[in-house]
């Protein structure tokens, strides 16, 4: 596994005060790690904004508000500061920036998938490649002014699930993203998390915005974009979250995309419709 970077402390909770990506003195700083099938980073946060970016396999991320899929071709932007844990359920070849105060001023002011065009792809690849402390007036620092323009540039894709917060929600939801095909009502999941369907009912609007249905279709149709961008057939990914009917995959991943499912598979930008982050 090829590693460099990211530290983090003894109990995996919290960032190191010496994180070279995080006291570095440039505007932004690159960090490159391969990840094992099923390895996760804990609960943490950075100094520094970043831009989490997969060559291959497909990241989650969870923060307090919402959880995004993030497959190639997609990259997800972290501010400053937010506490967030990422899980590589399939493995994961990472590449990322950690973005300096005044840099970070390219990018959204809140967490946000990003389309990652060709162009931004190869300047990431390319900065992973520069020493830690870049020359300045070189071309480490003409990688990172064009970098920062492409991050400004970069289309902004909703694709994030609201996250709830009470526990037998969050139990919930973590039982779903590992299986998006269940076919579990939401009397069963009421056996399984100890409330009345009533309390899950008004917990889910509370905390989501969402009913049930509705936020469990967002988690679906933003899993099956995930694995259309990294390659699934539709038919494929239609069976993997859970719908029976091909048909009325397409119908809904149109809805809510604006793209058919085929387009979905080639990376054509879409905007998510049902899924607005919390």
């Amino acid at each position: 596994m090829a590693t460099s970077g990211q530290i983090l402390s003894a109990d995996g909770q919290a960032p190191r005060r010496d994180i070279p990506q995080d006291r570095v003195d440039r505007p932004l700083a690159a960090f490159a790690r391969d990840y094992a099938e099923g390895e996760a980073v804990p609960r943490h946060s950075h100094d520094r904004a970043q831009l989490l970016y997969a060559t291959a396999g497909i990241m989650r991320v969870t923060t307090d508000a919402a959880r995004f899929t993030v497959p190639p071709a997609r990259a997800l932007w972290i501010p400053a500061g937010l506490p967030h844990a990422v899980a590589m359920p399939r493995g994961l070849a990472m590449r990322a920036l950690f973005l300096r105060a005044d840099a970070a001023a390219a990018g959204p002011a809140h967490p946000a998938v990003l389309s990652v065009a060709p162009l931004l792809r190869e300047l990431i690849l390319a900065a992973c490649a520069e020493p830690l402390e870049w020359d300045e007036k070189g071309r480490g620092g003409h990688l990172a002014a064009l970098i920062l323009e492409e991050i400004a540039r970069a289309p902004t894709l909703p694709l994030a699930v609201p996250q709830p917060r009470d526990a037998r929600l969050l139990r919930l939801a973590a039982a779903l993203a590992l299986q998006p095909d269940s076919a579990l009502t939401l009397d069963d999941w009421a056996v399984r998390t100890g409330a009345s369907p009533r309390t899950l009912r008004r917990l889910f609007r509370a905390e989501t915005g969402m009913g049930f249905a509705r936020w469990r279709q967002a988690l679906r149709l933003t899993e099956a974009a995930a694995l259309l961008a990294n390659g699934m057939a539709p038919a494929q990914a239609a069976a993997a979250v859970g719908y029976a009917s091909a048909p009325a995959f397409g119908a809904a991943y149109r809805a809510a995309f604006g793209v058919t499912p085929g387009a979905g598979r080639q990376g054509q930008p879409a905007t998510l419709a049902v899924a607005q982050s919390a």
